[in-house]
């Protein structure tokens, strides 16, 4: 009798997992129509400067190549933390939590930084048509950004509070399927935003 009901509970289980893990991939794909459309709003308006600034005039390079490979190096941690997780290494998956959210924290504060420089020489959003784009491709990745902080302190807690059990590796390889999309997002924004905008 007992066994009948462990094997119940291991198929609601399992069945619960399956939903959830759908409705992630729905997630994440209506992420990247977001992401789609703010690409080809910004393809559009690239141009539209209304006389004013270009991202050949505004964009940093070198500060933004520094942006980039902090978010490649927090993606690289990232993905260290799920090779700890499956050899169960409780301590090593804390401290790749703790890393890849100092990096990602880094990387937000870099962009905020930009933001705030662009917007205090009179570039704000309201500038241009182009800024506009700009600033609302790169400030929703930002966004996804601080999500994505904020989903690293809740890991972080429940690896601490009930070990990795099941349920909580299965979400920290949601979690880092989501930072490696972010990730995958902003190679693109590097290339066709800051590579391309600032030739």
């Amino acid at each position: 009798m007992s066994a009948t009901i462990v094997k119940r509970e291991d198929e609601i289980e399992i069945a619960r997992n399956g939903t959830s893990s759908l409705g992630f991939w729905i997630y994440l794909m209506t992420d990247c129509l977001l992401f789609g459309s703010l690409f080809a709003t910004y393809a559009v308006l690239q141009n539209s400067t209304y006389s004013g600034a270009s991202g050949r005039d505004l964009f940093d390079m070198p500060f933004v190549l520094t942006e980039t490979l902090i978010l490649l190096t927090s993606s690289f941690i990232c993905g260290l933390l799920i090779l700890a997780a499956r050899n169960n290494k409780k301590k090593l998956v804390i401290a790749g939590l703790v890393v890849t959210f100092v990096l990602g924290a880094a990387f937000l504060a870099m962009e905020l930084y930009e933001f705030s420089h662009l917007v205090a020489d009179g570039h704000s959003w309201q500038s241009s048509a182009f800024l506009s784009a700009f600033f609302t491709l790169v400030g929703t990745h930002g966004i996804h950004i601080a999500v994505g902080l904020l989903w690293i302190c809740v890991m972080v807690w429940q690896v601490r509070q009930f070990g990795l059990t099941r349920g909580v590796s299965r979400r920290l390889v949601l979690f880092s399927l989501f930072w490696h999309f972010l990730d995958v997002i902003w190679i693109f924004i590097f290339t066709f935003v800051y590579l391309l905008g600032g030739l």
